[in-house]
């Protein structure tokens, strides 16, 4: 950390600075602004150019778009409505949830590229005259008053160092979060999951029929994750075991390419043409995390860098999103009343904390549930899968999965007079 008095060639002053350019940080720098707040946005990407692997909405994270006008845009960028979710053991259709029986009007998941979110977020702060934004800029020290509060951050890029003096600082940078490691604040990894994925997209011919479903496909070999993505591709995530890629990777790319196929030989042309090298694969080491702390005296962690989950269910976007729109209210009070400390914060921390513990217990149920392996799992995975379907717990776990927290909404009431809220 630094403090204030060791000040770089250039100063900023904000009411709030976000650092990271996600679905989480844009999001909440997007409320804040139609609140009447000065953002400044530090994103280390020059551009929206960059690899992402979340892609798909949750009714929940749709309705979260739409209450805050950006849905119909991100959706005129493109992307494919899902209508369900399916888990698929040798060619028998196991767990079949239909989204078109859940309350409208958000009846469906959306595959979406990441980046047309973000375009569609970043397009609607750029209105606003208080918004500004440092892109390829990295944060590499945390301003702090005599007290150890955070007050800023010094961001660097371009050539130039700038001091962002803000009262509060959100630190919103993804699963490796340099703000969280600047501020001294531990995570808790915690190797739940005994997979790991590779994932593959794949174009898909002309004429070839696109799937209108996320499915879990388990045959031979280790489970698959395959839906389509925009524009006409498939995205494939082939689980592996957990730190096991090392060991694959020795024996070549054909054996991985086998293995891929005889787990999904519905898709085997596509895989032997078009994986051709170890480059054409992409690791996504799974694991769950949590920061030990999400609030500090001026400083709030949200989204990945607050928690990290692994891919099944489709949380990562939706819970970002959520994150921000109960982050909003309570951070709009706190700098209205000049008092941004932790115990003020801990009305967002304390309560999402509890959510995502949920969250996590669920998740970690889901991969014992559909990814196991072993005599005990095939027999048990059928009569799991019809209890998930027909009972009311079932019911309940698709509402947490499909909606999260009933509570996250956008609260226009805070927005300033003649701000539009709906797309």
């Amino acid at each position: 950390m630094t403090d204030t008095a060791n000040t770089p060639t250039t100063d900023d002053h904000c009411d709030v600075c976000v650092v990271g350019g996600g679905p989480a940080g844009l999001t909440l720098a997007l409320l804040l602004l139609k609140t009447g707040f000065r953002v400044t946005l530090v994103e280390r990407s020059a551009s929206l150019d960059r690899a992402y692997r979340g892609e798909i909405l949750q009714p929940g994270g749709l309705a979260l778009m739409d209450q805050l006008g950006c849905l119909t845009g991100a959706l005129a960028r493109g992307g494919y409505s899902l209508d369900r979710f399916q888990l698929v053991e040798a060619d028998r259709v196991l767990l079949d949830i239909d989204y078109g029986r859940l309350p409208p009007p958000h009846t469906s998941l959306l595959s979406i590229p990441q980046d047309h979110v973000l375009a569609e977020l970043l397009g609607q702060c750029r209105r606003f005259d208080t918004f500004h934004e440092l892109v390829g800029h990295r944060v590499t020290e945390l301003v702090t008053d005599g007290d150890g509060g955070v007050r800023g951050v010094v961001a660097t890029g371009r050539g130039r160092r700038r001091a962002v003096h803000a009262a509060c600082v959100v630190g919103a940078d993804g699963r490796y979060s340099k703000t969280r490691r600047l501020a001294g604040i531990e995570t808790d990894r915690i190797d739940a999951f005994a997979f790991d994925v590779l994932w593959l997209k794949l174009p898909l011919p002309p004429g070839r029929p696109r799937p209108r479903e996320v499915r879990v496909f388990r045959s031979a070999g280790s489970p698959v994750l395959v839906y389509p993505s925009y524009p006409g591709t498939l995205q494939i995530g082939w689980t592996l075991p957990h730190k096991g890629y090392a060991e694959l990777a020795a024996r070549g790319v054909a054996h991985i390419r086998d293995e891929i196929c005889r787990a999904i030989p519905g898709y085997a042309d596509l895989v032997h043409e078009q994986i051709v090298s170890l480059g054409d694969l992409t690791l996504l080491d799974v694991f769950a995390g949590r920061a030990q702390e999400w609030a500090r005296d001026g400083l709030v962690l949200i989204g990945d860098s607050a928690h990290t989950h692994s891919p099944l269910g489709a949380q990562g976007i939706n819970l970002a999103l959520q994150d921000a729109a109960l982050l909003h209210p309570v951070l709009t009070a706190a700098l209205r009343a000049g008092d941004v400390t932790a115990d003020r914060l801990a009305a967002y921390a304390k309560p999402r904390s509890r959510d995502i513990a949920q969250v996590m217990k669920v998740q970690h149920i889901q991969a014992k549930a559909m990814l196991s392996q072993g005599r005990v799992a095939r027999a048990v995975r059928p009569r799991l899968a019809s209890f998930i379907q027909r009972t009311p717990v079932g019911s309940r776990i698709t509402r947490l999965i499909a909606h999260g927290n009933p509570q996250a909404r956008v609260r226009t009431d805070l927005f300033g007079p003649g701000v539009p809220t709906a797309s």
